[in-house]
């Protein structure tokens, strides 16, 4: 019997970015014989396995129609087809794979020998990032494959998850990005000093992610309806890493109508992309303000499409929540967590992944609410006042949906542990 052991040198954390070195120890090891047993021949001495190769693969299962599938199966790059792949009996279809690296070739192991293998692989940056839809999966896994003489192909899977590389999105962020350490390039160089190396890729994008994200621009959005205002939101930025607190204001002493509740709520929405549709999607829907007929709107709307443009096809899946009763209050804040197991913002030709924030707004305008009434019951004694909430209240509910932006974190800060994998050949 062989053991095969492998293990993440990144121990602490299985997370990686594309275009990160990924390392992994694999140990082959034949235990030691009994002592009570003995050998009847040399066969029973050693171990020999034929061959073992280690790769990198990405999976995407979707449970897309068939034309979508075979669409998107033509655009796809798989790369280092081996006899592996038959022996991998995991759900989905290879998105991607690195090209395959030899251990080794015909090994022999003795009782008590092992043999220990380090394998280095780059994550390409052209695959998607690790997501658990709906509809769609993205997964990674490096696949230890071996052979024994006489026996079929054993694999051992090590998950890993993949995080998106923040780039620029235009060249005024590159070029604010590249200057930001000007000034040491104008100092007088020194000879006896060694000359500072140029940042890897992966130091370039998270120097990258900590300046989008550090930006504070408040943005304020007057939330009206048909009968007023209800009042002011702020919003401190629309940029947010993994595991960030999402913290705004809403203040409703400019408003002319009451309150009543709020909640606010962060959801992920996937979008199934059509080969037919344009690239580009339009999103003015959702920075505008709906009303209580807001639902009724909508789905007349998405009634009346045309046959000719396919309809993409979006789910929600709601994470942080905050709910309040808000009547009666002056100004309230709204903090919402960002899950650190979430996936950020990305798109690939199958699917988009975006962020928003769902609002509801339960507003009334019954006369009683205001404070209007307390004034109008003066008494000798302000002690004795009293206000009774009516009954019934006629209220109507208000929808809005503001667009947000997630992008990833430094890998080390997710504390994912990764284990010790172990497979018995025998």
């Amino acid at each position: 019997m062989i053991e095969i052991n492998a293990k993440l040198l990144r121990d602490q954390s299985a997370v990686f970015m594309c275009g990160e070195v990924v390392e992994c120890l694999i140990d082959f090891i034949h235990p030691s014989l009994p002592e009570h047993k003995i050998s009847q021949s040399n066969s029973d001495i050693l171990e020999n396995l034929a061959w073992a190769t280690v790769q990198l693969h990405c999976y995407c299962n979707a449970s897309f129609n068939e034309k979508s599938s075979t669409d998107a199966a033509t655009n796809r790059n798989v790369g280092g087809s081996t006899s592996l792949n038959a022996s991998n009996q995991l759900k989905g279809e290879v998105l991607h794979s690195t090209e395959p690296k030899i251990l080794f070739c015909d090994l022999r192991l003795s009782p008590g020998e092992a043999k220990q293998f380090l394998y280095r692989e780059t994550v390409p940056l052209s695959t998607p990032p690790t997501y658990r839809g709906i509809r769609v999966k993205h997964y990674y896994k490096i696949t230890v494959a071996t052979q024994r003489l006489g026996s079929t192909v054993q694999a051992l899977n090590i998950p890993i998850r993949v995080l998106p590389l923040p780039l620029p999105q235009s060249d005024l962020d590159e070029a604010i990005t590249l200057n930001d350490e000007s000034n040491e390039d104008l100092a007088p160089n020194n000879p006896f000093l060694e000359k500072k190396r140029p940042p890897s890729r992966i130091e370039y994008a998270l120097h990258y992610l900590r300046g989008v994200t550090a930006r504070r621009r408040p943005n304020f959005f007057m939330i009206n309806n048909k009968w007023g205002k209800v009042g002011r939101f702020c919003l401190f930025k629309s940029a947010y890493k993994l595991g960030e607190d999402i913290v705004a204001t809403i203040d409703f002493s400019c408003g002319t109508i009451k309150c009543v509740q709020l909640s606010v709520t962060l959801q992920c929405e996937e979008t199934e992309l059509n080969s037919g549709s344009s690239s580009s999607l339009t999103t003015g829907t959702k920075h505008e303000l709906a009303g209580s007929d807001a639902a009724d709107t909508v789905n007349s709307s998405e009634a009346a499409n045309e046959p000719e443009r396919p309809k993409n096809i979006s789910r929600i899946t709601n994470y942080s929540k905050h709910h309040e009763v808000c009547l009666g209050m002056l100004q309230t804040q709204v903090i919402l967590p960002i899950p650190l197991h979430v996936t950020p913002t990305f798109r690939t030709d199958l699917v988009e992944v975006s962020w928003r924030l769902h609002f509801q707004f339960v507003t009334s305008t019954n006369p009683e609410l205001g404070s209007e009434m307390l004034l109008d019951r003066t008494t000798e004694n302000d002690e004795e006042l009293e206000w009774v909430a009516p009954t019934d209240i006629a209220i109507e509910t208000m929808i809005w949906s503001l667009p947000i932006t997630i992008y990833p974190t430094a890998p080390l800060q997710i504390p994912q542990p990764c284990g010790e994998y172990k497979l018995n050949i025998k």
